[in-house]
């Protein structure tokens, strides 16, 4: 695991992947940390080199990401890079070029995924932005708007405490990103795509 220790996106995502790997039987051999922005990474990835591991978690954003999987191609760190939707932009590619080929990330959505309500998200995003696919941040705007707007349907007002209710009631609403389920801590659950790198 190579965590940003400057950003809490990173810290988080490190914490709950530790978490939920160990306890389904996974060990971590190394946990190294960057400060995002570095330019050079070699010296931790020389450790999580002799560590032997079989895929490395990145929980990191794009530039930072790109640099470390072109210093780990470099050093022949041959595993798989992972990480979650920090490492979406088409930068990533412009950046790691060949380096970033083979390796994974989750994110939100993925316009291929392919309910009826997410292709027509994708035809009228196109028609209104010139023929230029969304991406996941696009989906979870669209999908966040929605939610609201059900809600605010549902609560019959946009009163402060009876939209927020009707916003933590939310069960099963069918977005383009998959369904929605508001739980407890007031956290969106849903599914999530994960993602290959591949031929660009």
């Amino acid at each position: 695991v190579f965590t940003d220790v400057k950003s809490d996106y990173s810290k988080g995502l490190a914490r709950f992947f530790k978490e939920q790997f160990v306890k389904n039987g996974g060990q971590i051999v190394a946990e190294l940390d960057f400060n995002g922005g570095d330019k050079d990474f070699k010296a931790q990835l020389t450790a999580i080199k002799a560590a032997n591991p079989e895929g490395v978690f990145v929980p990191g954003y794009y530039t930072d990401v790109a640099l470390i999987a072109i210093q780990a191609k470099q050093l022949g760190l041959n595993v798989p890079l992972f990480g979650g939707d920090g490492w979406e932009s088409e930068k990533l590619m412009e950046i790691g070029k060949d380096a970033v080929e083979g390796h994974y990330f989750s994110t939100h959505y993925h316009p291929d995924v392919g309910s009826e309500k997410s292709k027509q998200f994708v035809a009228n995003y196109k028609k209104r932005w010139n023929g230029k696919t969304p991406d996941a941040l696009a989906a979870c705007g669209y999908d966040s708007a929605i939610v609201l707007a059900d809600a605010i349907k549902r609560a019959g007002t946009t009163d402060g405490p009876k939209l927020r209710d009707a916003i933590a009631a939310t069960k099963d609403f069918e977005a383009v990103t998959g369904k929605i389920t508001i739980n407890a801590q007031r956290d969106a659950t849903k599914s999530a795509v994960i993602l290959q790198v591949k031929g660009g």
